[in-house]
């Protein structure tokens, strides 16, 4: 038995060791096991709308400057100034063709060479002069970039693996080109990062945790089939990525209702959508989807839009989450109104969703306190069931069995489920476009 997971499939019981949400080396370790040798979400191509734009964020415990360059490239770059260490950007986000360190006035380009140096000359004409450095690894797929600190890991695509679909399901949703708008929701919780990306596909707490907001919804709509979340299934995309999938009736589930207009506009460009890529693919792009890339990513797509969420861990109970919305830019604006209300009211800091969880995972949090008492949580259910839908927890064991992976080198024994139902394998026509 591992340390840290009971993965017994016969009895069956698969269970986590609390130690690993509270113990400072567990924590140490996946700095050096997982975030430095794993592909790290940096942010979406849209973010940067014009050549110099750059934003700056914390990707794997790094500051990274994200940019494009005067030649319209995409570019990464560590945020951190070769002379003497101070973060060359302090700024969100800005536009600028030169990014000049404050603390002695070194000059680079968003391209990443060094431009000017005060007083040049005292450095001598033999002096290496630096450019900024990037992570040894930055790609790309369907607009959305990662990095690695790892020069040696697999390429991009191969470790997606089958998340890759997923991406391209949501990517399709737009004629020109997801994009993602501005702003950025960002907050804080006393958790350790890995409760929260079980929470971000857990299907088993909304009917309990989220009762104001599912009342808020009912009565809009004049009542909830909760019987339609049995639609959603969980589904093994390869290399610790798991997605729980939802066929369109169970869109019912969430949000204020659009206006008929809204609902209109939204199926007109999906019958648009059925003439380029086929019935097949679109009835699945009408569902919904909650995809956690391993180790820190999350995408989920509902109703009221699509939520792009990256999970940074700060210290082993303490983490830190920058969200965006990704919509279809030629939506109109009445139906982008009703969504992004929608969207702000279930996912925002302040919505009717976000506050349930931080509160549900702090509570988790505060009572790993007793861990020697108490030392495992439960997340065997749907271990037996022959096709785990999202109410289970299959996702979540996948996650784990991957992380143990990773933390011990003990690859642990994977459970046996029926086949997908084809309306949940069913490709693209053409097939998705190449990785880039």
């Amino acid at each position: 038995m591992s340390e840290y997971i009971i993965n017994d499939l016969e009895a069956p019981r698969f269970a986590v060791n609390r130690k690993a949400m509270v113990d400072p080396d567990v924590f140490a370790r996946e700095r050096e096991r997982i975030f430095d040798r794993c592909w790290l979400y940096v942010g979406h191509e849209s973010e940067l709308a014009k050549p110099n734009d750059f934003v700056t964020r914390s990707v794997g415990g790094r500051p990274v400057l994200f940019a494009r360059d005067a030649k319209n490239d995409i570019r990464v770059w560590i945020n951190s100034c070769p002379h003497r260490g101070a973060m060359l950007c302090r700024e969100p986000r800005g536009n600028a063709r030169f990014l000049t360190c404050f603390y002695h006035g070194w000059s680079f380009s968003t391209g990443g060479g060094l431009v000017s140096v005060p007083d040049d000359e005292g450095y001598g004409p033999d002096f290496e002069r630096p450019n900024l450095v990037t992570p040894p690894r930055v790609e790309s797929y369907r607009g959305f970039v990662f990095l690695s600190f790892d020069p040696d890991i697999v390429d991009l695509p191969t470790y997606l693996g089958d998340a890759a679909e997923y991406i391209d399901l949501v990517a399709d949703q737009s004629e020109v080109g997801m994009r993602v708008l501005e702003g950025t929701h960002e907050y804080s919780a006393k958790v350790n990062w890995k409760l929260l990306v079980e929470n971000s596909y857990d299907g088993y707490h909304l009917m309990s945790t989220h009762q104001r907001y599912l009342q808020m919804v009912a009565a809009a709509r004049g009542g909830i089939d909760r019987s339609t979340i049995g639609n959603n299934v969980a589904v093994d995309l390869g290399n610790g990525h798991a997605v729980m999938a939802g066929r369109p009736i169970v869109g019912g589930l969430f949000g204020r209702p659009l206006s008929e207009a809204g609902e209109a506009e939204r199926a007109a460009r999906f019958e648009r959508f059925r003439q380029t890529y086929g019935d097949a693919w679109v009835d699945r792009m009408s569902g919904t989807r909650n995809l956690v890339i391993f180790p820190n990513l999350c995408i989920i797509d509902l109703v009221m839009g699509v939520a792009i969420r990256k999970i940074d861990p700060i210290a082993p109970d303490y983490l830190h989450v920058s969200a965006w919305h990704l919509v279809p830019p030629e939506e109109g604006e009445e139906l982008h109104r009703q969504r992004l209300d929608n969207f702000l009211t279930f996912w925002g800091p302040g919505g009717l969703a976000t506050p349930d969880d931080v509160e549900a995972l702090e509570s988790c949090q505060r009572s790993y306190a007793a861990v020697k008492e108490l030392p495992w949580s439960d997340i065997s259910r749907g271990m037996k069931r022959p096709l785990p839908h999202s109410s289970d927890e299959l996702q979540m064991r996948l996650w784990w069995r991957r992380w143990n992976e990773l933390m011990t080198g003990e690859k642990l024994p994977a459970e046996e489920h029926d086949p997908l139902p084809a309306e949940f394998t069913a490709r693209r026509r053409p097939e998705p476009a190449a990785a880039g």
